[in-house]
């Protein structure tokens, strides 16, 4: 079960990596405008199983530390990374957000149950190493001029973090509350749109697929599948292989002819995935009966 389970939440792992291609081909909607939409648009498949199955909705009765946790986590990022966006060059920002499969790694020996081996630590690091390589492969320049966007970011990474670790500690909660921190995330996405955004609308039909896919895929099903991953699986392996993110869409980006291939990101490959490895060797091996 543990094993299935971590392998459903790579799922979210590997829709994330559609991002930045979907992004790219979403037309130029503004941020937040952006995160409203496809928020929305995530939430309808929740909605549909709840139409289908008004029996679920009671799972939605859950404590107020429970939607707090949940919408500060999906909202609260996503409103920090556009912050430190704005406010900081994209690959410091970026390099900065990325800390948090390191701290959700890390902070997994608070966890109850959970014990941090080397292996996790070191897998996690050897990620973090090849994170930096894709996002700094022309170089870093951090600057005291941006540190209000930089703050931003480690806010970013340690609110995402935190929310993993904790809806591990909810995990008897239904992973269909997912379906209300959507709605509730793309509701105060609106409202800072409508506060600090112009509207701007795709301007073809292949922008709105693409707007689409955002929503149903890397905006969507992949925070209802991590949450379930983190809920039932292996929190530091998946914590670890989510370096593989960038990794793919820098990938993807290249086959997609929107980037171009160098040897920062070959080496880049072998860190990942060499830390994705090492962070689950029990769970290859199968030589721990967690893992089972």
């Amino acid at each position: 079960m543990k094993t299935r389970a971590t392998l459903i939440g790579f799922t979210a792992i590997l829709m994330w990596a559609l991002l930045a291609l979907f992004t790219a081909a979403s037309g130029k909607m503004p941020p937040f405008q952006l995160s409203a939409v496809c928020f929305l648009i995530g939430s309808l498949p929740g909605l549909v199983v709840l139409a289908m199955r008004p029996e679920r909705i009671a799972k939605l009765r859950q404590p107020a530390k429970v939607w707090l946790t949940g919408i500060l986590g999906l909202f609260g990022y996503h409103f920090l990374y556009f912050t430190a966006l704005r406010n900081a060059p994209a690959v410091e920002a970026s390099l900065i957000a990325y800390l948090w499969p390191l701290l959700i790694v890390t902070g997994s020996a608070l966890l109850p149950g959970e014990t941090l081996k080397w292996n996790h630590v070191f897998g996690t690091l050897l990620g973090l190493g090849g994170t930096a390589l894709i996002v700094g492969r022309n170089g870093f320049d951090f600057d005291s001029a941006y540190l209000i966007g930089y703050g931003a970011a480690f806010l970013c990474a340690f609110t995402w973090a935190g929310y993993s670790l904790a809806t591990r500690r909810f995990e008897a909660v239904s992973t269909d509350v997912v379906t209300g921190f959507c709605l509730a995330t793309s509701i105060l996405s609106l409202v800072c749109h409508l506060m600090l955004e112009t509207t701007v609308w795709p301007q073809t039909s292949f922008e709105w697929l693409a707007v689409a896919g955002l929503g149903l895929l890397p905006v969507g099903a992949a925070f209802y599948v991590w949450d379930f991953g983190v809920k039932n699986g292996d929190i530091q392996i998946l914590g670890a292989a989510s370096y593989a993110a960038p990794l793919l869409s820098t990938l993807v980006l290249i086959l997609s002819g929107f980037a171009e291939p160098s040897w920062s990101i070959g080496l880049a490959c072998l860190l990942v995935t060499g830390g994705a490895i090492l962070a689950a060797k029990d769970m290859v091996l199968r030589k721990s009966p967690a893992a089972a």
